[in-house]
């Protein structure tokens, strides 16, 4: 069995709860935060920093964390700009970008959204008028409202993946973190064919992944977007471009996981919690274990919880 120990920080042991959150054990060794059971490997988290990753796919799966600072810094309620080459310009709310974000990667039911949109500072009191801000300080009838009208605004590209396509991918070894990456890289390709012969004077991911990661997962694609990329956590509050390119993309989730309840016959409910459970339990009583594959993701811990309801 391959076995591979990092060591990470507060913020970063924080966010690998979160991430792993579908997939939390309820039993945690001694001086534990938390342990997880991702399809790729068994990872446990401890109070000293350190991360344990064992399995079959283990360095796979760390190589997603490696990188992360292993100091904790003070914690801010605002974004840092990067110090290396990544590094957000100081200005860069006055400039022409293109920001992209995703929705959907930790919900059980629906597919994953991934919008990248294109914001010249020309258009940034319309869209502030219009409403366009963080999309989690937004309700979903709010966000499709403004949806409606920044469309037809603001140029942009949705990647919708669809469940039954992602568990395919996903049981092939894929991470998660590699399917993100890969579709955000595709939708900027996609905004900077829209828009050219015009350049961006930068591109804003809301960051999941370190760049390096980030670069190493995309390294085999034909057309890997690296001119002036620039990488930040909670990047809907450094640029107008990225809360656009998050409320587009909630608003195609929404959209899409209503048109999935309609199609199963069964009201879903969004996250991976106790109530999804019970739903995805109500699924397979209603129409067999397969309705899953094409409605779930079936490696979320949720898959088992809900056959252990029906047992």
């Amino acid at each position: 069995m391959s076995t591979k120990v990092i060591v990470v920080n507060q913020d970063t042991m924080n966010k690998m709860k979160e991430h792993y959150k579908p997939f939390l054990l309820d039993k945690i060794p001694p001086g534990g935060v938390f342990a997880a059971k991702p399809p790729t490997c068994m990872v446990t988290a401890y109070r000293s920093g350190k991360v344990m990753f064992q399995g079959g796919l283990a360095d796979q799966e760390s190589s997603n964390w490696e990188g992360q600072p292993s100091v904790s810094k003070p914690k801010s309620s605002s974004p840092k700009a990067r110090s290396d080459q990544y590094s957000i310009p100081v200005d860069i709310k006055n400039l022409a970008i293109i920001g992209s974000d995703e929705v959907g990667t930790g919900d059980y039911f629906g597919p994953i959204t991934v919008v990248a949109a294109f914001v010249e500072p020309s258009q940034m009191d319309l869209l502030k008028e219009l409403g366009v801000k963080d999309s989690k300080d937004l309700k979903d009838p709010q966000i499709i409202k403004i949806a409606k009208d920044i469309i037809k605004i603001v140029p942009h590209s949705l990647l919708i993946l669809h469940n039954d396509k992602y568990n395919t991918i996903q049981e092939r070894g894929m991470t998660q973190g590699k399917i993100k990456s890969l579709l955000h890289n595709k939708a900027l390709a996609n905004v900077l064919d829209k828009i050219s012969p015009t350049k961006p004077d930068g591109i804003l991911i809301d960051q999941f992944a370190e760049p390096d990661v980030y670069y190493r997962h995309i390294k085999n694609e034909k057309q890997i977007i690296k001119e002036n990329v620039y990488f930040s956590t909670k990047a809907e509050g450094v640029h107008l471009a990225v809360a656009a390119a998050s409320i587009i993309a909630r608003y195609a989730f929404v959209k899409e996981f209503d048109k999935l309840s309609e199609k199963v016959g069964v009201t879903l409910q969004k996250g991976a919690g106790p109530g999804v459970d019970r739903i995805a339990a109500q699924l397979i009583k209603l129409k067999g274990e397969e309705i899953l594959r094409s409605s779930a993701k079936l490696h979320f811990a949720n898959t088992e919880k809900a056959k252990k309801l029906m047992r």
